[in-house]
C-alpha cells in the first residue's frame, strides 16, 4: 500500500472528465545541497497556506531516517524553548510546524537526493477495489509443499495538486 501511495504522490496523475489529461507531481522545494531544514519546512507550510489549504486539515510529511537526523541536529526542533515536544529525549520528531511526521524507507532516491512528501490529509486518496485475500495451502502435485497466496486490488491518486508537494533533500 505504501508504494502505491508514494507513487500516486510523486508520479503522474490523470485528470479531466475522461482521465486523459496528465498532471506531473508538484516538487516545490529543491534539494539546494542540504538535507531537511527548518527553512524547507517553513517553505512547505507557506506553499500550503498560499494555496489556501485549510489549516484545520491535518498535514503530514513522510521522510527518511536521515531527514529526522537532520532535524534532530537543529536547535529549533530539540530545544524546549522552541518546541514543546522533547524530540532529543525521545530521539524522534512526531510533529513540528503543524506537520505530523512519518518515517519511511520506501521513498525514492535519485543519486544523493531523496524526495520526501508533504501533504494535507485529503490530498491523497487510497481506493481499495478488493480487500486482502490470503490463503495457505498444501500442493499435492508439488510433494505437499506449502503454497502461499496473497492478493488485493488497490489504487491511489492525488485529489488536489495544491495539497501534495515534494521536498527534495540531499543525503550524505
Amino acid at each position: 500500500m505504501d508504494d502505491v501511495i508514494i507513487a500516486a504522490a510523486t508520479g503522474t496523475a490523470f485528470t479531466g472528465e475522461t482521465g486523459a489529461t496528465s498532471e506531473s507531481a508538484q516538487t516545490a522545494i529543491a534539494a539546494g545541497g542540504t538535507g531537511l531544514t527548518i527553512a524547507k519546512l517553513r517553505t512547505a507550510k507557506q506553499t500550503f497556506d498560499l494555496a489556501s489549504v485549510d489549516p484545520s486539515i491535518p498535514r503530514h510529511i513522510v521522510v527518511g531516517p536521515e531527514q529526522i537526523t537532520n532535524l534532530l541536529g537543529t536547535t529549533e526542533v530539540t530545544s524546549s524553548d522552541f518546541n514543546t515536544v522533547k524530540a532529543l529525549a525521545n530521539g524522534e520528531v512526531n510533529s513540528f510546524l503543524g506537520f505530523n511526521f512519518t518515517v519511511s524507507n520506501r521513498l525514492s532516491k535519485t543519486g544523493n537526493d531523496r524526495t520526501c512528501i508533504a501533504f494535507a490529509q485529503d490530498g491523497i486518496t487510497l481506493g481499495i477495489g478488493k480487500d486482502v485475500n490470503a490463503r495457505i495451502d498444501e500442493r499435492a502435485d508439488k510433494s505437499y509443499a506449502t503454497q502461499v497466496y496473497y492478493c488485493m486490488s488497490i489504487g491511489a491518486t492525488r485529489m488536489e495538486q495544491a495539497k501534495v508537494l515534494g521536498i527534495v533533500c540531499q543525503e550524505a
